[in-house]
This record gives structure tokens, C-alpha cells and sequence, in this order.
């Protein structure tokens, strides 16, 4: 066996683990239920049952009980979007929002955006948390301030250069309220939009929508920074045009305006201000 199990690289007690699950009177079925999770990492486990009635007459239309799956458990992927908790997850999840940021902007019948969305102002805006003190890092040119040409895996890449004078705590309270900056961008934005269009707010929503789509990611300092597309539609959406007065520069300008007013404040804690 650990013969075997050496040429298969793995070990005596897993490679006897893997027979008894090949060899179980379920693992077609638990094969197929890996299949469908993607090969998910770290499915959850579900158990119970479901029953569908017939609101008059009570009849029973569909039932399903986990108590026949393989260990009576039915498997279902975590939908983690972190490729450090689950790969597979993390890419299905990458893979479904490429495609909607690309329908988004070139169009898609498919997904029910128009193709008329291409001519329609859109920016592409990187929001970036500022800084809280100096890290390691590999420029495009030269090398990093302590002196060193880190390797793209160094473990020091994005750690601070000096962690004595290092805002951590402005870094921490970033990332706890990233959320909460984003949704008042957000509001600051639709504002700033009208405000150069010479229009109150209602009127502006009444001719022109809006339109976000944005993902979420760490840099390797660890502070969340966002990626968003972000699109002037008519006031029905993507189906119609938007006001002749809605182009990218008036919303690139609108968008840095919107950057610069959006704060969260937050009660002193402490030794913090």
C-alpha cells in the first residue's frame, strides 16, 4: 500500500480513504455531486428535507429528502470569492462577473443589455485608499525604498516600511467602512452629475440614470481599494438613451468630485481622534 500510494503521490491513510469512498454503494452519485459543485474546496453540507404542496388541495407535488444522497448530506458550493479559501469558487465567481462588466459595456441580448450601451459615457475608475505610511514594494522602475529588489513572492511586499509610524489603525478602519465609502460615492456621485448638468437632482433622475458595476479587492499593502465601470443610461436604464448633455468628461469630472467629498466619520476612540 505505500508502494502504491507513493507512485499515486499521496499517502498510505489517504489513499485507503479514496478506495472505501470509490468502493461505496453512493459514490456515483457523490461524484456527480463534486461535478456540480465545481470542485468546490469547502462545500456546505445540507441536510433535511423539502415538500411542495398544492395550495388547495394539499396534494404533494415534490419532495426531497437528504436522507438518500451518500452520507445523507447534499453538497452544495461555499460561492467563497477568495481564491485563498476556495480556487474553484474564487474563478466560477471571476468568470460570471467578466461577463456581466462585458455586457455592461459592449451589450449583450443575451443577459438583456442592449447593444446600444457601447455609446453610452462610461468611465473606468480605480478607488484607492490613501496613504497610511510607506511599504515594500517593486516599482516598474528601480527598486524599493528600503533598497531591495523584492521577488514577486517576497513575504515583505506590502508591509510597512516602518512599523512604528505606520497608520495601522487609519488602515483597519479603511477596510471597515469601505463598504459605507462606496455607498456615499455613490450618493455624492448622482449629485455631482446634476449639479454639472445645471439640474436639481429629481430632474436630472428623471432623464438620466446612473449605472455601477464594481468589484472589491485587496492590494498588498491589505487595504481594500474598488474597480468600477460606471455608465450614464437614459432614465429607464440601459434600453434607453441618455440626455445630450451627459458625456464622459462631464462624468469623469463628476466622479473625481464625488471621490474627494466622500468621508465617513466616526466617533474619537481612545487615543484616536
Amino acid at each position: 500500500m505505500a508502494g502504491t500510494a507513493a507512485i499515486v503521490g499521496t499517502d498510505p491513510l489517504t489513499l485507503a480513504d479514496l478506495l472505501r469512498v470509490a468502493n461505496a454503494p453512493g459514490f456515483d452519485r457523490w461524484q456527480e455531486q463534486v461535478r456540480r459543485t465545481g470542485g468546490c474546496s469547502d462545500p456546505i453540507h445540507l441536510e433535511g428535507m423539502t415538500t411542495t404542496r398544492d395550495a388547495k388541495s394539499g396534494q404533494v407535488l415534490y419532495s426531497y429528502s437528504t436522507q438518500g444522497e451518500p452520507g445523507g448530506r447534499l453538497r452544495v458550493a461555499c460561492g467563497n470569492r477568495r481564491a485563498s479559501r476556495c480556487p474553484s469558487c474564487a474563478w466560477t465567481y471571476a468568470g460570471d462577473t467578466f461577463h456581466l462588466i462585458r455586457a455592461g459595456l459592449t451589450g449583450d441580448v443575451a443577459k438583456g443589455t442592449p447593444v446600444t450601451v457601447r455609446t453610452h459615457p462610461k468611465v473606468f475608475a480605480t478607488l484607492t485608499a490613501p496613504s497610511f505610511g510607506p511599504v515594500h514594494n517593486r516599482p516598474t522602475k528601480g527598486v524599493c525604498r528600503c533598497g531591495t529588489d523584492h521577488p514577486e513572492d517576497s513575504p515583505l511586499l506590502g508591509t510597512a516600511l516602518n512599523p512604528g509610524t505606520y497608520d495601522y489603525a487609519g488602515a483597519v478602519l479603511w477596510n471597515n467602512h469601505a463598504g459605507d465609502l462606496w455607498r456615499r460615492f455613490t450618493i455624492y456621485l448622482r449629485r455631482e452629475v446634476a449639479a454639472r448638468a445645471g439640474l436639481s437632482q429629481k430632474e436630472a433622475a428623471e432623464v438620466c440614470r446612473v449605472s455601477f458595476g464594481k468589484v472589491a479587492e485587496f492590494q498588498k499593502r491589505g487595504a481594500v481599494h474598488f474597480h468600477a465601470i460606471v455608465r450614464l443610461d437614459g432614465p429607464d436604464g440601459p434600453e434607453t438613451a441618455p440626455p445630450g448633455w451627459a458625456s464622459v468628461a462631464l462624468l469623469t469630472d463628476a466622479i473625481q468630485a464625488a471621490a474627494n467629498r466622500a468621508t465617513v466619520p466616526l466617533p474619537p476612540s481612545g487615543d484616536y481622534p
